[in-house]
């Protein structure tokens, strides 16, 4: 079992300098030379959470520009926020734009901030395909996550089989665990049933092996093409991202998707884009895109693509709903 979530016990090693960091992609061109906004280097910070999302923009950006060069490092959102402060990174993917204080702080080291929310993010609540529930209010939720509700037989008799039930998370540094502390629980401290496996993935393969398990992720690593690589080739997604059309989405059958009910109505629903988009599913968190370069260096060409009509469209295709644009219809249950 891995270590529970309650900062007094868990250890957990993170990344403390972009300098000795590997990248988490493959890149399509050899390091070019620095001298426009689409030739030359981007050093990212993107919190893990997003890494499936940033994987395709980045390869689709560098398959269009060949010249650019985007050097990724997937971290905590902490570290992110930190090693844009640090001047190590130039560009970086957050939950939270940076404050008027860490703006200030950047503007005196003769950084200029450009930060923009790219998209809305659900975070997924996830059960094993032999649990028998498919939905889930916030009381229960909140009772769960603070340990007040341990055992599944709590939840209704014909789940006793199921024992206790475990929450699953990335890490304790993760941003679904600050959002769900923060906006779920009010600043409450979790139980001694949350855990951390350290990776989306991970929350992912232990929610498929174990059937008391309750894993909580961002939506965009629940499509049917969950393996962490784009839906396609990276030519197919240059060509996709052009065009005006959009691609019915839906979750991996290997795992099942909870419906979460809505405060104050008897509805509950899926993380399906339509209904982020109507603000109907109830967790919900803004994505932002954030550059502390000039225009015309390539960071900020970057930073242009991923707030722009392709790197939006691009988002649209991961399952979150993109800021820019109008969200595709699904048909659904």
């Amino acid at each position: 079992m891995k270590p529970t979530i309650a900062l007094k016990s868990i250890a957990i090693a993170v990344i403390a300098t972009i300098a000795t960091a590997t990248p988490g992609c493959k890149k399509y061109s050899k390091t070019p030379a620095e001298g426009s906004s689409t030739n030359g280097i981007t050093r990212l910070v993107c919190d893990a959470t997003f890494e499936n999302i940033m994987q395709q923009e980045i390869e689709v950006f560098e398959y269009i520009y060949p010249h650019a060069d985007v050097l990724p490092y997937y971290l905590d959102e902490k570290a992110c926020i930190d090693s844009l402060l640090e001047l190590k990174a130039n560009a970086a993917v957050t939950t939270r734009p940076l404050s008027e204080k860490e703006i200030s702080y950047l503007n005196s080291k003769r950084k200029k901030v450009y930060q923009k929310c790219v998209a809305i993010d659900a975070v997924a609540l996830i059960v094993n395909n032999d649990n028998p529930i498919d939905r889930i209010d916030l009381k229960d939720l909140n009772d769960i996550m603070t340990g007040k509700i341990q055992d599944w037989d709590q939840m209704g008799p014909g789940l006793k089989k199921l024992g206790k039930i475990d929450i699953v998370f990335e890490h304790e540094g993760a941003s679904t665990v600050n959002f769900m502390r923060d906006s779920l629980l009010n600043g409450q401290s979790f139980g001694d049933n949350v855990y951390a496996q350290g990776s989306s993935q991970a929350v992912y393969n232990a929610v498929k092996e174990r059937k008391n398990a309750i894993g909580v992720l961002g939506v965009s690593w629940l499509s049917a093409d969950l393996d962490g690589t784009p839906a396609g080739s990276t030519e197919e997604l240059a060509k996709a991202s052009e065009r005006s059309d959009t691609t019915v989405l839906d979750f991996n059958p290997d795992i099942k998707v909870l419906k979460v009910q809505q405060p104050g109505t008897p509805s509950y629903w899926k993380p399906y884009q339509q209904y982020i988009f109507e603000g109907k599913y109830p967790l919900l968190r803004s994505v932002y895109m954030i550059t502390t370069s000039v225009p015309g260096a390539p960071a900020h060409g970057f930073y242009s693509f991923v707030t722009g009509v392709q790197g939006q469209k691009l988002m649209l295709m991961t399952g979150i709903l993109p800021s820019h644009m109008h969200a595709r219809m699904v048909k659904v249950e």
